[in-house]
């Protein structure tokens, strides 16, 4: 399969203490020894891995929760010693959104490359806030020969980032007048954001080396990276304030695109990157908060055409209270640019509180041309999303994280968060294909691909609701 279509993955075992969701709980003192005990015929080795642990508590088997709650062992005990039990580890991890489930899912992901599967099926909620209040169409998945990531056909994720002409310009002689558009092109509809919390290490130098083995790109403060290699510069978004142009002129030469933060000092940084390289893609990184659809339309007006939108770590409009999610402040400037006549223009980058694949296609049903994946690529590499490792300035305190994400080699973080994003770009592709559509292009605000519960509520007790 050509590149474009497919991401190359390889298993990579966590090197981070992994907390499993079960286990079970033996009582050993009513237990017989009979001849057909179920514990040597367990699938996952459990209690083999739990023997050698018991025997030297030092020896490298850490992971003493690999119970898979597939109950045969607890089904098939002849005494019914055996039961299932949740780690009381495993539920304190994160919180109400980035979930025990959703981290340990992408473990597992970063584990192997693969589409997560559970045998136990599905037994969560069917609706909830944010993105969970989203149902996508799957009218293709009845369609024996649909595609997917088994289908004949190709499915299409590239994107095109860059501001686009809405149409061409011929002088008398049939010359062309418009010149030519500034576009790159991605082969994942996501880029690999910065940390939401500062953080040291290699973790910079990472994300550019993914950036490069994934074909998308990576935004980065440029301290981070400014001894990146030359060849991987070009996947490098370095992430400006005033001056740093000049600073890392090396930098900036070598990158296609730049985020400048939203404010006062917009048009001059902008001006300051584009004379050492007048080919750049300058996408404005803007935070979501009230009023962000007519700060968007103005910024337009200044000449931008690419914006990052970034949400906080929920998804949900920062520093406001109870405020919207960002599937619906991504509807109302998409709606907003429409009605102006400048959608195709532009250029929408939607991050914070992408969370799962899902998430990447609901955000893009909602408007965005493709989204910014952050604490995900920190939880490939074992984070827990622990507050309590973190001061009220947001800095970690050292010595704390279990995962050691700062200390690790950069090979290893490059194949975690390869294969997180290569399970990610698979599971898009079944979606795409269950929808019937070839090219995630055409994802793009198509709302009517989806169901919204408030528009379902709206409908069905608008009328009870006014009285």
């Amino acid at each position: 399969m050509p590149d474009r279509y497919h991401v190359h993955t390889a298993v990579v075992p966590g090197r981070f203490h992994r907390v499993g969701k079960y286990a079970t709980v033996d009582w050993r003192e009513d237990c017989s020894r009979c001849s057909n005990c179920v514990k040597p015929r367990c699938q996952y080795d459990a209690y083999k891995k739990e023997v050698v642990h018991n025997r030297d508590p030092l020896s490298p088997v850490q992971l003493l929760y690999e119970c898979k709650a597939c109950l045969s062992c607890v089904q098939g005990c002849t005494k019914g010693l055996l039961a299932l039990s949740i780690n009381p580890e495993y539920l304190e991890m994160g919180d109400w959104y980035w979930t025990p489930d959703i981290i340990a899912t992408t473990w597992n992901q970063s584990d192997t490359g693969r589409i997560p599967v559970s045998g136990a099926g599905y037994r969560g909620r069917f609706c909830g806030p944010g993105f969970d209040s989203i149902w996508t169409d799957m009218s293709e998945i009845v369609r024996p020969t649909r595609d997917g990531i088994h289908g004949r056909e190709y499915i299409s994720t590239s994107v095109d980032i860059g501001p686009k002409p809405l149409r061409l310009e011929f002088g008398a002689d049939g010359s062309l007048k418009t010149p030519p558009a500034l576009l790159i092109e991605t082969q994942l509809p996501a880029i690999l954001d910065v940390p939401p919390w500062p953080m040291t290490g290699s973790l910079g130098l990472a994300r550019a080396e993914s950036a490069a083995h994934l074909k998308t790109l990576a935004v980065a403060r440029p301290a981070e990276v400014k001894d990146a290699p030359a060849d991987q510069r070009s996947w490098i978004v370095p992430l400006l304030a005033k001056g740093d142009a000049v600073r890392y002129v090396d930098l900036v030469r070598g990158a296609r695109m730049v985020e400048i933060a939203d404010g006062a000092d917009l048009d001059a940084v902008a001006a300051e990157a584009r004379k050492i390289n007048p080919t750049l893609v300058v996408a404005v990184r803007m935070d979501l908060a009230a009023g962000a659809a007519d700060r968007v339309a103005a910024v337009v007006k200044q000449g931008f055409k690419v914006f990052h939108l970034v949400a906080d770590l929920h998804g949900f409009e920062k520093g406001v209270e109870n405020g919207r999610h960002l599937k619906d402040t991504l509807r109302e400037i998409h709606g907003r640019l429409i009605r102006e006549g400048v959608r195709d223009e532009i250029t929408l980058i939607a991050g914070g509180g992408i969370a799962l694949p899902e998430h990447m296609a609901k955000a893009i049903i909602c408007g965005a041309d493709l989204v910014a994946v952050d604490v995900p690529l920190l939880v490939a590499l074992g984070c827990r999303v622990c507050h309590t490792d973190h001061d009220e300035a947001g800095l970690p305190h050292r010595g704390l994280c279990p995962a050691a994400v700062e200390d690790t080699d950069v090979s290893y973080l490059v194949s975690r968060m390869t294969n997180l994003m290569g399970a990610w770009h698979s599971q898009l592709i079944e979606v795409l294909g269950a929808m019937g559509i070839r090219e995630v292009r055409r994802l793009r605000g198509e709302v009517g691909r989806a169901i919204f519960l408030e528009d379902m509520e709206r409908e069905a007790f608008g009328d009870l609701i006014r009285k």
